[in-house]
């Protein structure tokens, strides 16, 4: 990848973004302009893009070194995950941060403002930003209103990388401390893999059986792994 000052000047990030608008950029290039600068032998565009690239892992410790395989991944990475890369400073690492933060957001508002039913792709976007590059797994909730619209996300049980506890009681009590109508499951695979499991159903009807009980219906569970979201009740599992 050449370095930005061998790139034509309608080629490079800013003006191409200025020229084009933004939807012409790349990825790496979109990434490039938020960090301004490469570092010694390596040119921010190539920075970027070793950054968007599939994670490796070291054969020693089995930690994942590299990249985060992707957009979706690097908004999900937390600030110990940006800092293993080389190359991203504090100053880098605080504006990714917030770019991050401000996606969760943006998200969070449409679907406060708009039913969670209507925006099914929000749902999906919003839980792959919380929960797609988590190392363990974590089980959430969506609590939602009558209008099936966001009260709260809430961040409920977190396991191993195999499994996690979630206990019924817990989850009929946040609903009822909320006031939520409905509610919609989810939980991440940090294998990778978006197939449900025989244990994901079980926990599905034990959950909306006992949320049955409090008249909040379960809408949906829904999965997360880094490369995307599935949803149960789209499978009638729900």
């Amino acid at each position: 990848m050449p370095p930005l000052k061998d790139l034509p000047p309608d080629s490079q990030p800013r003006e191409k973004l200025l020229a084009r608008g933004a939807a012409a950029l790349s990825d790496a290039e979109l990434l490039a302009l938020l960090l301004r600068t490469g570092i010694q032998g390596k040119g921010v565009l190539q920075l970027a893009q070793e950054l968007l690239d599939a994670p490796t892992h070291d054969a020693a410790s089995g930690k994942a070194t590299g990249g985060f395989g992707g957009i979706a991944g690097l908004l999900a990475a937390s600030g110990d995950d940006l800092k293993r890369i080389k190359g991203l400073g504090p100053a880098k690492r605080t504006e990714l941060l917030a770019v991050m933060e401000l996606a969760r957001r943006a998200l969070a508002q449409q679907l406060r403002e708009r039913a969670v039913l209507d925006t099914p792709e929000a749902v999906r976007h919003y839980l792959q930003l919380h929960l797609g590059a988590q190392p363990h797994e974590v089980f959430a909730l969506l609590l939602l209103d009558s209008q099936h619209r966001l009260i709260v996300f809430e961040e409920l049980f977190r396991g191993t990388l195999t499994q996690t506890a979630v206990y019924p009681r817990e989850v009929v009590l946040r609903a009822l401390h909320h006031g939520a109508a409905s509610v919609v499951l989810a939980h991440n695979h940090p294998s990778g893999s978006l197939a449900p499991s025989r244990a994901d159903e079980v926990l599905t009807q034990t959950l909306k059986s006992a949320l049955a009980l409090i008249d909040v219906r379960v809408l949906d569970h829904i999965i997360v792994a880094p490369g995307g979201a599935l949803s149960m009740a789209e499978r009638g599992l729900v």
